[in-house]
């Protein structure tokens, strides 16, 4: 009978970074392409709050052609995240489905239990999900940050300063914040590998405690994602009040002028506010790199 072997490019997947990197490289080209149209769609969203307050100002000054350029750019932006989303499927769903068999076969050679490599494949899918999902997101929400708070150092300096500020005052508490997520991460997939053999062996005590054990682990970690959102909120809204203060007593803002602060402010906190997600995700991702030999990737 023949039987199925693990190719010879088959390595161990030690951590989250370097399953990442044999991801990244072995399907480099749909990536690549992918990741482009999010680059081109996050140029077009940086782009939009100045030709924005351009066509406020051409409206008020009775131009409409050039008011009309605002919206051949939404145009644009919206044909890019089209296609973006119509790639993103064909691109990680077949990612996954190269991915799942290695995981299965490696996880059969480690002799793992049953309900380990169920657990495992069911984990693996975190790491297509990062590419699909959270890559994307992290490049919008560093090139939102990075862009909106240069934006505002060059049209509303002091602004653009406190951005810097807020930034800085967030770096003190990401390791911190990152390595208590990690063990709870850690403990809630000790739960999850075990699952399986919970629900076909465990009693009905065993089965309550289990299963409230895990909502507790989740609550836990949705606490503290609800925390820095909070803690973004509170810094964000010091942020408003101070331009808006600023602007009102500086005077001689026009009214373009003070719609691309306001936008990029915007743009600002609501990339930000995606930290405490991208933060957990890592956190996820760096746990799970530790138990999953991906094969061959």
């Amino acid at each position: 009978m023949q039987t199925c072997k693990i190719p010879e490019t088959v390595v161990a997947s030690g951590s989250a970074v370097m399953t990442l990197k044999r991801l990244g490289y072995r399907h480099r080209k749909k990536l690549i392409f992918t990741l482009l149209l999010v680059v081109a769609e996050n140029l077009m969203y940086l782009l939009y709050p100045l030709l924005a307050g351009f066509a406020i100002n051409a409206t008020l000054q009775a131009r409409p052609l050039h008011a009309l350029l605002y919206a051949l750019m939404v145009l644009v932006m919206w044909a890019i995240g089209a296609a973006r989303r119509s790639v993103d499927t064909r691109t990680f769903a077949r990612i996954y489905a190269e991915l799942a068999v290695p995981v299965i076969l490696q996880q059969r050679e480690d002799k793992h239990s049953h309900s380990t490599i169920a657990a495992r494949v069911a984990l693996s899918r975190e790491f297509v999900d990062f590419f699909e999902k959270h890559l994307p997101m992290l490049i919008t929400s560093i090139a939102s940050i990075t862009g909106a708070a240069v934006m505002l150092l060059v049209i509303e300096f002091w602004t653009g300063i406190a951005c810097l500020a807020i930034l800085l005052f967030f770096s003190l508490f990401l390791r911190s914040y990152t390595h208590k997520n990690e063990l709870l991460f850690g403990r809630l997939n000790n739960r999850l590998e075990r699952e399986v053999r919970f629900v076909s062996h465990a009693t009905t005590p065993s089965l309550v405690r289990h299963y409230r054990v895990l909502a507790g682990l989740r609550i836990r970690l949705s606490d503290r994602e609800a925390l820095g959102y909070l803690s973004i909120g509170a810094l964000v809204a010091l942020l408003f009040a101070f331009t808006i203060v600023h602007m009102a007593n500086s005077g001689g803002s026009d009214a373009g002028h003070i719609y691309s602060v306001m936008t990029y402010m915007w743009m600002f906190a609501m990339s930000l506010d995606d930290g405490p997600q991208l933060l957990e995700k890592y956190s996820q991702l760096k746990d799970i790199g530790k138990r999953v030999n991906t094969g061959q990737v």
